[in-house]
């Protein structure tokens, strides 16, 4: 006999001790935009391509750097980098930690290392005892990349000094928590030109592209020719796309608590499509819902998941610049579904608001019994045009299994499916029977596959990109468990805790009641389809 449930059960714990989870530590890292001015006189910056293997914004657009290591604040470093005195960062107010200075000897270190290592650019003062020839340089480089030796072991040997002068701050940008890896990155620009002798070519490890582009044709590439990257990667560009570089600093620091900077960290992900991730008791390793806002004149917003009056304070001004600086009028609210992660910010968010909430006629009537109005339904294949020109239209595809009214967004130009809890960006999806259902889940997940869409956008964790293969391997993940179940079934191993035990060897004591209403799950499954008999 199935419970009541035990997904709706923890949710209600963790509002009760929200926010016992503590923030996941935010690692210093640094970043660079190398940029020069081509011979037509236009500013050109260099990015990357990440791996797809990369477990942060694989397959994303970036611009060279990483996380610091514990050797950068020791590397020997005869002069700093460009620092304008006047201007300061500061950080969003859920972020209340101890924060270092904008530039630490770790943080340049960092810099110059991956500088190195990912493009082939050295920043040195020039003096080592024995200038390296072209080839000894790349033989250099190849070998710490293989970590045959270190890049401070390598320095130490050739007498190399470094030098950071060149690098021009230019900002500092905090991950959200929308991930269970966050980053507190510093951002630096550098002028290269091509007169220079060496110019940069990418390690083909971490990354697969690397190329110099104007910062407007990179974000057309952006809006139409599905290249996915970063708020602050597609601020810079948007940013040097309108002033010269050596100008840009002073749009580019002093974003933190400013009103309207602030708001700029919340660009479009894809064209018409903003996330915004709000703290939110849910299921670890997440701590946040993400809420979205579609469209281009008209908008619509999917999902008010955090029951916290200050995260919707911050979302509503969100909103009301949205509307004032770009039009973009919010028309509505849209519900992926019932639970509470999702629901527990609507009526705080309508009093502001006053627009109407939609959900599948499902979703709706649960919501109903637990005393929430619903002003409409949202069904299974409706297409809405949000304006824009050319229009931006989205369709509905009812898709169950993780609740019966569940619905996701399918935005077909680029091939974007907002996904709800149909798949998670780093944990997996719990299907908690009665309202759970895996039959309906792995027909929803076989629905959404045969769209072939390029990039998933769900309510937990980052957005996944090549969608396809994301949800063949989900897919295939549940049926090899369900094997494994049905195997330890015919062997005689009838209850559902020992089954768990045997088939979810993986998961810890404390998750063991959530691993056991999936394998109910599959036995629903498996006794539906004739396989076994309970």
């Amino acid at each position: 006999m199935s419970e009541p449930s035990l997904y709706l059960d923890a949710l209600a714990r963790l509002q009760e001790m929200f926010p016992a989870p503590p923030l996941q530590p935010i690692r210093p890292s640094a970043s660079v935009i190398p940029w020069r001015t081509n011979r037509e006189g236009a500013t050109e910056v260099f990015w990357v391509r990440r791996s797809l293997q990369l477990g942060v914004l694989g397959g994303w657009y970036a611009f060279p750097g990483g996380g610091v290591s514990k050797t950068d604040a020791s590397l020997p470093i005869a002069a700093p980098p460009f620092l304008h005195a006047d201007l300061t960062t500061a950080f969003p107010t859920y972020d209340l930690i101890d924060i270092e200075d904008d530039i630490t000897p770790g943080v340049v270190g960092c810099l110059i290392r991956e500088l190195f290592e990912e493009t082939g650019l050295l920043l040195s003062d020039g003096n080592s005892s024995s200038p390296l020839t072209k080839s000894q340089f790349e033989e250099a480089r190849a070998a710490i990349l293989r970590k045959s030796i270190r890049f401070e072991d390598w320095l130490k040997e050739q007498e190399i000094s470094l030098n950071a002068s060149r690098l021009v701050f230019a900002g500092r940008w905090m991950t959200p928590p929308i991930s269970p890896m966050r980053f507190d990155t510093r951002f630096f620009l550098l002028e290269w030109p091509e007169s220079e002798s060496i110019q940069p070519e990418i390690d083909r490890g971490e990354l697969v592209e690397g190329e110099w582009i104007e910062p407007k044709e990179a974000l057309r590439r952006w809006r139409e020719e599905h290249v996915l990257a970063a708020p602050p990667t597609l601020y810079f560009l948007e940013v040097l796309s309108e002033l010269p570089a050596l100008e840009a600093p002073r749009r580019l620091v002093p974003h933190g608590n400013d009103s309207i900077h602030a708001m700029r960290r919340f660009l479009e992900t894809r064209p018409g499509i903003i996330a915004i991730p709000l703290l939110t008791p849910t299921l670890p390793p997440a701590r946040e819902t993400i809420s979205y806002l579609v469209g281009k004149e008209k908008v619509v917003l999917v999902d008010v998941g955090s029951p916290f009056p200050s995260e919707i304070d911050r979302l509503g001004l969100l909103l009301e610049f949205l509307e004032r600086e770009f039009g973009k009028k919010l028309e509505a609210i849209w519900l992926t579904h019932h639970h509470p992660d999702h629901v527990w910010g609507v009526d705080l968010l309508r009093k502001k608001f006053d627009v109407p909430v939609m959900a599948h006629p499902d979703t709706a009537e649960r919501l109903a019994s637990l005393g929430m109005r619903i002003d409409g339904f949202l069904q299974d294949g409706d297409e809405i045009h949000l304006g824009g020109e050319p229009a931006f239209k989205v369709r509905l595809i009812h898709t169950p299994g993780h609740a019966k009214g569940h619905l996701a967004i399918w935005e077909e130009t680029h091939r974007t499916l907002i996904a709800g809890d149909l798949v998670a960006g780093h944990s997996t999806i719990m299907i908690d029977p009665p309202d759970g259902d895996m039959d309906e889940y792995l027909s929803s997940l076989e629905r959404v596959k045969a769209l072939n869409p390029r990039t998933l956008f769900p309510s937990h964790g980052p957005a996944i990109t090549e969608g396809v293969s994301r949800l063949e391997i989900l897919i295939h993940h549940r049926l090899e468990r369900e094997e494994r179940i049905l195997e330890h079934w015919n062997g005689g191993v009838r209850s559902i805790p020992e089954l768990t035990a045997k088939v979810y060897v993986d998961v810890s004591s404390q998750l063991m009641p959530f691993a056991e209403r999936q394998v109910e799950a599959h036995l629903i499954r498996l006794e539906r389809q004739g396989r076994i008999q309970k």
